[in-house]
């Protein structure tokens, strides 16, 4: 084992849909983490694990900041809270254009009490002009950031430079995972994110917020695996809207999730998807124990 070899974690937290996500797809080169023009789309704490001889980076895709208003998002919260107590490197993560908002400048001051190195990427440069995307970087630089990197996360595809700045902050230790490893999440969570993230793209606010997937059955067979997943819902009434007419829109959600399962399992895949219904699922921990909100 090299002795110079650094492993650690680093927390990537921000509001609500700045590219949290998308960055750390892009730092993986895989798709990790769901990502949908919706905020809220990431509920749990994703861990991507990035290897090679010379480090381990342990990344914690964390759910949007946002005041709690229900049992689901203090979950959320609390997910944020325990990333950040176990980070070596926080990478705060803000929109060129919006910057400070009212999140901001809340998550700075939770930031500023955390005594652990912080990077701050400046995202969506392609949409400002020069001149303001230095008047943030300078409000940046007055905060307790190592260093401010401003960069267009969707549009670009050399993160070399960025990754060796992030080794720098790690500690010298041996991997706590296999190289080959890219999570520690089961395929089974991957499959009930990627049915989420389905619901997300083709519906507007009520349905997706008021849903959740749990994959009660994975039958891997030598040319094909067999799924079936529940759909959860809080209400009745919500239901018909989820099938649509004639079942086009759930038939819509299994065929696009297929394509999606595909890509990370390999073979064919059959997926049943059943609508359940759990009143006010958000509200109760029980509720959300069993559908794996931990």
């Amino acid at each position: 084992m090299n002795k110079d070899f650094r492993c650690g974690f680093v927390s990537i937290v921000g509001k609500p849909n700045v590219g949290k996500s998308t960055l750390i797809n892009k730092f993986l080169g895989e798709k990790l983490s769901i990502i949908t023009p919706k905020p809220q789309t990431t509920r749990q704490q994703v861990k991507g694990i990035l290897s090679n001889e010379e480090r381990q980076i342990i990344f914690l895709d964390t759910p949007g900041f946002l005041k709690p208003r229900y049992e689901l998002q203090e979950k959320m919260l609390e997910h944020i809270r325990n990333s950040l107590k176990d980070s070596d490197l926080i990478i705060f993560i803000t929109d060129a254009d919006k910057y400070p908002t009212g999140y901001d400048k809340e998550l700075c001051k939770i930031l500023n009490k955390i005594k652990v190195p912080k990077l701050a990427v400046l995202n969506k440069t392609d949409l400002v002009e020069e001149s303001n995307i230095k008047l943030k970087i300078d409000l940046l630089n007055q905060l307790d950031f190592e260093q401010v990197i401003p960069i267009s996360v969707l549009f670009s595809n050399d993160f070399s430079d960025l990754l060796k700045l992030i080794t720098k902050f790690l500690p010298l230790n041996p991997p706590f995972y296999d190289p080959e490893q890219l999570s520690d999440m089961p395929t089974r969570f991957f499959v009930q994110e990627i049915i989420l993230e389905q619901i997300f793209l083709n519906f507007n606010e009520e349905i997706p917020y008021s849903s959740t997937v749990v994959v009660e059955q994975f039958k891997e067979k030598p040319n094909k695996v067999e799924i079936a997943a529940n759909i959860w819902l809080e209400r009745k009434s919500q239901k018909p809207i989820l099938i649509g007419k004639n079942g086009q829109k759930i038939k819509a959600i299994r065929i696009a999730s297929e394509k999606e399962i595909y890509k990370i399992i390999g073979k064919r895949i059959k997926l049943d998807l059943w609508i359940k219904i759990k009143p006010n699922w958000r509200n109760k921990k029980n509720a959300l124990k069993e559908f794996g909100y931990r």
